[in-house]
């Protein structure tokens, strides 16, 4: 590159002295370099005349596609890249779980449609591979949720909101006329989703810790069945709060606290380093900060509800 910028330098001053001096180099350590392309070229490429240095042949030409290469990498690596959403055809790739994206899907849908129309946004599940190869490998710009298991030495991350639990149980369930005690919530069945989402073991981790015993009549990996499940039983299920809520808008089921103290996990938005200083994914990165706070929390009403205060 440097012996680029000597072949460039050269042609527009046609002046080994004014050149040496634009590049801030040594008169000597330009000739230096000027003496290794004519080895390297097999030719003057510059000629001493009565009006300065004049390219030669191959000097013209290789001077011009310096300037071009030079131009090139100025444009594409040195200029601060710039990113306009409005103009945008991205795709952004965000890996959230199945419940997670009924929560983000949503919002970040109507933003994009306002801010930036023609982008496209994939969800991609943190289980199909693991989430640390995905992000690393480009499969993933953005993941959203709890994933504890991201080190924090190799990726960065964001705290979004903090999340708790609560359950959902028929219209009607015998413990709404008598609020769900612990014993009540340990002497009923439970439907539980079984995934490997962090978020599962913290509640397991918690009830261990807690002495509080389940009876799992039902284990299935998959949400979309469970409100419908519990409508028809006298199950109970303990899910993160946003599905509980979401599940209890459909007027099934219905929502309840825990009767004991609930875990509280730290929703968070994970990225690798390759894409930490992108425009584009900076761009998007600030958008869910934005989208998703504690002051925009949507089950914060919820949590004051059954709680009583914002969980911390």
């Amino acid at each position: 590159m440097n012996l680029l910028r000597v072949l460039a330098a050269l042609d527009q001053t046609r002046h080994v002295g004014k050149a040496s001096v634009h590049l801030k180099m040594t008169q000597s350590g330009f000739s230096s370099a000027l003496s290794r392309l004519r080895v390297q070229f097999d030719d003057e490429l510059f000629v001493r005349t009565g009006k300065g240095m004049k390219p030669t042949p191959q000097g013209v030409e290789l001077a011009n596609t310096a300037r071009a290469v030079l131009q090139d990498v100025e444009l594409k690596m040195l200029r601060p890249a710039s990113f306009c959403p409005g103009d945008t055809d991205a795709g952004f790739r965000v890996a959230a779980s199945d419940v997670g994206e009924v929560v983000f899907a949503p919002p970040l849908i109507r933003h994009f449609a306002k801010n930036a129309p023609q982008a496209s946004l994939h969800i991609i599940s943190p289980t199909i591979v693991p989430l640390g190869e995905t992000l690393v490998s480009g499969g993933v710009d953005v993941a959203i949720g709890f994933f504890p298991d991201l080190e924090r030495e190799r990726f960065f991350r964001q705290a979004l909101y903090s999340h708790t639990y609560a359950c959902i149980v028929r219209k009607g369930h015998p413990v709404l006329k008598t609020g769900l005690t612990r014993a009540a919530y340990q002497s009923h069945g439970h439907a539980v989703v079984s995934t490997p989402a962090r978020s599962n073991s913290l509640l397991e981790k918690s009830l261990e810790r807690q002495r509080v015993h389940r009876r799992v009549v039902l284990s299935s990996p998959h949400h979309l069945s469970l409100a419908s499940t519990v409508a028809a039983s006298d199950l109970i299920a303990t899910v993160p709060l946003g599905t509980a809520t979401d599940m209890a808008r459909s007027g099934y089921v219905v929502l309840t606290a825990l009767p004991f103290r609930p875990p509280v996990f730290t929703i968070y938005q994970y990225w690798h380093r390759r894409t930490h200083k992108d425009p584009a994914f900076q761009w998007l990165r600030a958008q869910i900060k934005e989208l998703f706070n504690p002051e925009t929390d949507p089950y914060l009403h919820s949590s004051q509800a059954l709680y009583g205060k914002r969980i911390e």
